[in-house]
């Protein structure tokens, strides 16, 4: 079931939130990467004691803005970075998709799944959803594997796998199988790897790649996951398969960069590009259908609804009975 965009808001609106900018699709993109050079530039500024108290934080900034840069690949996937299609594709790709090990195309046919069928047994991100919520002890132990590495250690040793091919196959035809699968992203890897040998610290790219890429950035995707689509009140209504959180300034900083709080929004009108979604919202905000929005203040309160013993309780009874997936 689905609702027609010219119910939701008015004609004047549709027009204006649907426009595109190549513009701001380059803004985005170049605010990420001076954030996270900028980032690595004060580390190597500092001294080596100073480094140590800041690479945490200095993490977490970087760890935040590789989230950004799947945000905008995504926003690639839709067609919003820039109004030129090649364009669009070339920046989604070599610029946000390939650094972090995500291809635009492969991701855009499954994402498209998931729009399609949100939130129902076709939904191939309804695993990501629907074994919440869980106790808190569960939630804490998988925000303590995401922060530790295992989980990314674990994605990242799964994609190498299956882009090596058949285990027994010969060296050279799996070493073709991988450069066939994952060639643009060793090539944007070791693109990243030179820029930090040419500046003379090498150990760039090891902490402030590697590292948030391993760690922060999978605790913050976890968030963020949770946040659109767990533990939604009304099933069946197009107007709640996804959340809005609403954002302050530190959740911008550190999870919801370039506007991926407004989800619900984004699932009603999908091709309006993430810098027109608080406007979306706005006029959403205003009309008829603001009732119907699932909308929550913080993200601190959306894990709480994750993490409610009784909801647990309930979510495994039905993962005993089949319905789910236990995570």
């Amino acid at each position: 079931m689905s609702i027609a965009a010219r119910t939701l808001i008015s004609d004047a609106q549709l027009e204006r939130v649907r426009a595109r900018s190549t513009l701001w699709g380059l803004w985005c993109v170049a605010h990420a990467w001076a954030v996270m050079l900028g980032t690595a530039a004060v580390l190597v500024l500092l001294p080596l004691w100073a480094r140590i108290v800041f690479a945490p934080l200095a993490i977490a900034i970087i760890g935040s803005r590789q989230l950004g840069l799947a945000i905008l690949m995504h926003e690639g996937a839709h067609g919003g970075l820039a109004r030129n299609p090649r364009l669009n594709l070339f920046i989604s790709q070599w610029f946000c998709g390939y650094p972090i090990g995500v291809d635009t195309l492969l991701y855009r046919a499954y994402h498209f799944r998931h729009h399609a069928h949100a939130q129902t047994s076709a939904d191939p991100d309804l695993v990501l959803s629907a074994p919440f919520p869980v106790t808190p002890d569960s939630l804490r132990r998988k925000l303590l594997r995401d922060l530790s590495g295992r989980t990314g250690l674990k994605q990242r040793s799964a994609q190498m796998k299956a882009a090596l091919g058949d285990p027994a196959a010969p060296l050279p035809t799996r070493l073709a199988c991988l450069w066939k699968n994952l060639g643009p992203t060793l090539v944007a890897n070791a693109v990243l790897l030179g820029l930090a040998i040419a500046a003379g610290h090498w150990w760039l790219y090891p902490l402030c790649w590697v590292v948030p890429l391993l760690t922060w950035q999978q605790a913050v995707t976890r968030v963020r996951n949770i946040a659109e689509h767990a533990v939604l009140p009304v099933a069946g209504d197009p107007m709640a398969v996804a959340r809005t959180t609403l954002a302050g300034p530190m959740a911008r900083v550190f999870l919801a960069p370039y506007w991926v709080n407004y989800h619900a929004e984004h699932h009603l009108l999908m091709y309006v590009p993430c810098y027109r979604l608080p406007a979306l919202h706005r006029a959403m905000m205003a009309g008829p259908n603001a009732p119907r929005l699932e909308i929550r203040q913080t993200y601190r309160e959306v894990l709480r609804l994750a993490s409610s013993p009784q909801g647990a309780r309930q979510t495994k009874a039905a993962a005993y009975a089949g319905m789910i997936p236990l995570a």
